[in-house]
């Protein structure tokens, strides 16, 4: 949640009326990315309200929406996890059904499909079926709704995948280089109009979207082999720079022309600098990126507060 205060009490309430029946424990994680209102307030106030179940996250700052998920996702403790915005517009009753799925169909993904979406047309759908035509086209998973934020997972396989800068949108694209593309399903979800607060979306995050599409076509192409990736480019510019100078050398030889003055021998020789320096620092570059935020010791956001009562005892929600 991000300045959502007039949204904590109703979310919480719809989610304990719709986990109420749930056959096994659960546990609710509301993360306050860094809110300038009183979302904190209303958090802990609704954390008094229905019991240790339901843990509070603080966030020194704010640092966006990928951020606070991975921050969620850390902290969670279920085999199970299910990921939701707090602006309401996702019903918490549609996670037992989704929760359900995942069991009973041996699936480590169930995302959710708004096929009926109740947002502004220019702001939210247009941007959205663009960012989702371009991640189906380069990630070659198939859903609708790559942007929908209510999804059940594995838990296992979730806290293998880690996110940063807007990555939240390529959720199933990371999972896709974790399990099977026929363990990831999409399940047609309700989504309601936002009631209160503003769209933190707009068209501009199709831009960000594009430039997040980058790195994850390398990792998902190139993840265990960098050195492919780069080391082609790499021999198509050293291919041209040599034939280029080839073809210098030969004129130079045979007809005894001059070639110091020439534009194409500077082109030529850039041509095998720039082969050299993707053959060996971009490769070391993307590997020591990859290993910083993969190492585990590195995450995207920073706690300011959490409950120490939360990393253990018997707080959760439990039948009956």
């Amino acid at each position: 949640m991000y300045n959502e205060e007039d949204n904590v009490a109703p979310l919480v309430a719809r989610i304990h009326e719709a986990l109420g029946d749930l056959s096994m424990p659960w546990e609710v994680v509301l993360v306050d990315d860094g809110s300038a209102d009183a979302t904190p307030d209303r958090m802990l106030a609704a954390r008094e309200q229905y019991g240790r179940h339901v843990r509070v996250l603080t966030l020194q700052r704010n640092f966006g929406q990928t951020a606070a998920m991975q921050a969620g996702i850390d902290h969670a403790r279920g085999s199970v996890i299910a990921t939701l915005d707090g602006d309401l517009q996702n019903d918490p009753a549609d996670i037992p059904v989704m929760v359900r799925r995942l069991l009973d169909e041996d699936l480590d993904m169930v995302a959710g499909w708004r096929k009926d979406r109740h947002d502004d047309l220019w702001k939210r759908k247009v941007p959205s079926r663009i960012a989702n035509k371009l991640i189906r086209w380069t990630t070659k998973v198939n859903l609708h709704d790559y942007g929908c934020s209510l999804k059940v997972f594995r838990a296992q396989v979730l806290k293998g995948v880690r996110l940063y800068g807007e990555m939240h949108r390529f959720i199933p694209a990371w999972f896709a280089t974790q399990t099977s593309p026929r363990r990831i399903r999409e399940h047609v979800v309700t989504h309601h109009p936002r009631a209160h607060g503003d769209s933190k979306y707009g068209i501009s995050r199709t831009f960000r979207v594009i430039l997040d599409l980058l790195s994850v076509y390398f990792f998902m192409r190139y993840k265990a082999r960098p050195g492919h990736f780069f080391g082609s480019i790499g021999l198509f510019f050293g291919a041209l720079g040599s034939a280029i100078l080839g073809y210098l050398l030969l004129i130079k030889v045979l007809l005894q022309a001059d070639i110091g003055t020439r534009p194409l021998l500077f082109v030529g020789v850039m041509c095998v600098l720039v082969s050299v320096q993707l053959l060996t620092t971009g490769v070391l570059s993307e590997l020591m990126a990859r290993t910083y935020f993969e190492s585990g010791r590195i995450r995207s956001y920073v706690v300011r507060e959490r409950n120490r009562e939360d990393a253990a005892g018997d707080d959760w929600c439990r039948p009956g």
